[in-house]
């Protein structure tokens, strides 16, 4: 099992965060039966019907959320680069709305996916990006299986399923639809999902939209694994005891709030031990991982077939958007028909997909250089720089070597806003993440690190980060 610091929370971070969410809730309580706030939450309950919004999600955005909301969704104007354009906003109390001062603050940028630097212009996929506007347009207007299937869609696809060595591949034009559309799909009643307990939202949409019965094990822990499937297939279905129709692992390549690998290898160990099948989400490691970005399996030295379905987003690595998955044509034939992402959803753009093509030929090489390579290598010596300074700084710093996601452990609700505001005032971009994103006491600040990065830009974001924590008081190892 792997273990970080954030099992590990000191005793005094534990205390003050529990205190801190007990006064937030009690002035919160009596602020609205003070000021009969709460009356948005009961809505419609004189005319005899329910309310339209849970009265613990109302209590929490007005009395929690709101306080801090500066802190989130600070809007942008220009490409999220290694360095980003932050639009300055105020308003005159935590319950009004924000309004633009029409100002904005340069700031390093340090919340992006953007691993490989690919969201800005880039001098090979740019030209070809606006190539493809000018000559198919912005969209179909249409779904894939009606009149939206473009010559730029079927390249893009066998180009996906050759970068990954799979027979096949299908994309859709969201990547959380990805997972929440495909796993219906794969899996319903009388089949068992196996799926790790830190596993990203849109993978636990997708489970309960497939009616199968699914047990969590512990993050990373293959003893707790092997116990969950060993039970499973010898207790069968639940009252009938029949065995179940498939077992479905599901995991992650990084996980996205703790920048940690899957234990790929041993996974594959206990899936063909059980004889069951894999799902593997590399939302966050294709393109990042491996020699020439193909993922975890390159990575760890895995074999693809060993992995039966192979999901992952262009959000990341390839700076654009949409999903894809990769298997045997079977199974990409069935979902083609079967998952009502592809059937009815607009199709990806053509100009998304071209950005796709052109970056994905940097990294894999064919565009004749070596830039890709460059890349994932400077985006790995990036973020152990700087993974490394951190816990020089005394900072309680999760993640596996070379994940681009490095988070670190803020714990105390108040600290959440207080880092924010201080590397934003000093020009540091970065993404606080808290309660009910993460568990209660592990509210943490996410750093997304690209290769676009120079030393400069690192070492400055060190020091802004070491200089906030320190005022902050988040020096947990110290």
């Amino acid at each position: 099992m792997v273990t970080t610091d954030a099992d590990h929370v000191p005793l005094f971070a534990a205390l003050t965060t529990y205190f801190s969410y007990t006064i937030l809730i009690f002035v919160g309580h009596i602020r609205d039966w003070f000021f009969g706030q709460n009356k948005s939450a009961t809505s419609g309950a004189e005319k005899g019907l329910p309310p339209l919004v849970k009265d613990w999600e109302n209590f929490y955005l007005r009395n929690l959320y709101r306080r801090i909301e500066d802190c989130f969704g600070r809007p942008i104007s220009s490409a999220p680069g290694s360095w980003v354009d932050v639009c300055e906003r105020e308003r005159d109390n935590f319950h009004a709305d924000f309004r633009l001062t029409g100002a904005n603050r340069k700031c390093l940028n340090l919340g992006s996916y953007n691993y490989l630097g690919f969201a800005a212009a880039d001098e090979y996929c740019t030209p070809r990006v606006v190539s493809s506007v000018r000559k198919c347009g912005w969209t179909t207007c249409s779904s894939r299986l009606d009149g939206g299937t473009s010559e730029v869609h079927e390249e893009l696809e066998e180009l996906v399923a050759r970068y990954l060595h799979k027979p096949a591949a299908l994309c859709w034009g969201m990547g959380f639809a990805t997972n929440t559309t495909v796993l219906p799909s794969l899996v319903g009643k009388g089949c068992l999902v196996v799926s790790d307990q830190l596993n990203h939202r849109s993978i636990v949409s997708g489970v309960k939209l497939s009616g199968a019965k699914v047990k969590v094990f512990i993050h990373n822990d293959m003893a707790h694994l092997e116990k969950v499937l060993s039970s499973a297939i010898v207790q069968g279905q639940p009252r009938t005891g029949r065995p179940w129709k498939k077992i479905l692992i599901v995991v992650e390549g990084i996980y996205s709030m703790e920048g940690e690998f899957a234990v790929l290898d041993k996974i594959v160990e206990l899936k063909k031990k059980y004889n069951c099948y894999l799902y593997l989400d590399e939302a966050h490691s294709i393109g990042a991982m491996g020699k020439t970005g193909r993922g975890l399996c390159e990575h760890m030295g895995v074999a693809y077939e060993d992995v039966d379905v192979m999901m992952g987003t262009f959000t990341k690595s390839f700076g654009s958007c949409g999903g894809y998955i990769a298997s045997s044509k079977e199974v990409i034939e069935y979902l083609r028909n079967s998952s009502p992402g592809f059937s009815y959803a607009t199709s990806l753009s053509m100009p998304a997909a071209q950005q796709i093509i052109s970056s994905m030929k940097v990294i894999s090489g064919e565009d004749g250089t070596d830039r890709g390579s460059r890349k994932i290598v400077q985006l790995k010596s990036n973020a152990n720089f700087l993974r490394k300074k951190l816990k020089a700084a005394g900072c309680a710093v999760l993640g596996s070597e070379d994940s681009p996601v490095v988070p670190i452990m803020i714990f105390q609700p108040a600290k959440i806003s207080a880092i924010s505001r201080e590397c934003f005032k000093h020009g540091v971009a970065i993404v606080v993440v808290g309660f009910p994103a993460t568990p209660l006491l592990l509210a943490r600040a996410r750093l997304c690190i690209s290769a676009a990065h120079t030393k400069e830009d690192l070492e400055y974001a060190c020091d802004v980060l070491a200089e906030a924590c320190q005022k902050c008081d988040m020096r947990y190892n110290k």
